[in-house]
């Protein structure tokens, strides 16, 4: 055996420490082996949380504003509801609170108060007479289209000094992290 390859009994060379022994150059739980806080990998980890936490923090603000453009009186939370309908047509209470991940009652009262507003009503499934289909009415989608065709707007001004391809990758990459996060 080499005489400088086990004189710890770890197989790291003389004088390294089992922190620095890690390939990755960091000790235990990601942390840099000099104390000056975390590794590489995991200061990438952390970059992705506070540029989400960010993004999150402004996309609620900015749903609040949408959803009182669509009505003064619609809830923050009903306006994904409204664009879900657009995008998918008639959906049933019970997917409708799968997708956007609340409950039944949850789902039943925002439904009762969009169909207050007149945005949505509820018919009989055709494919099954137990259960409602939730679809826009003409004037839920009339609003709807408005307010994303000027979010849509908003967006193109935001980022008109983007190449089109930057943002076609940010919306692979935004799409392929839903994906991930329903699982």
């Amino acid at each position: 055996m080499h005489e400088d390859a086990n004189r710890d009994g770890r197989g790291a060379a003389s004088g390294a420490s089992p922190r620095s022994a890690d390939p990755r150059g960091t000790g235990p739980s990601g942390t840099d082996p000099r104390g000056a806080g975390p590794s590489g990998a995991d200061r990438e980890f952390l970059s992705l949380e506070r540029e989400l936490t960010v993004l999150l923090r402004r996309a609620r603000a900015n749903q609040g504003e949408m959803a009182r453009e669509v009505h003064p009186d619609l809830e923050s939370a009903a306006y994904g509801l409204l664009v879900r309908l657009e995008e998918c047509g008639g959906q049933r209470a019970t997917d409708l609170a799968a997708y956007i991940g609340v409950g039944k009652a949850t789902m039943s009262r925002q439904l009762r108060a969009l169909e207050e507003l007149g945005l949505v009503t509820r018919a009989p499934d055709p494919a099954d007479g137990r259960a409602w289909l939730v679809t826009l009415t003409d004037e839920g989608r009339r609003r709807v289209g408005r307010v994303r065709e000027a979010r849509r707007a908003r967006y193109v001004s935001q980022l008109a000094h983007w190449d089109r391809r930057e943002v076609a990758e940010l919306a692979r990459l935004l799409h392929q992290l839903n994906r991930v996060m329903e699982k």
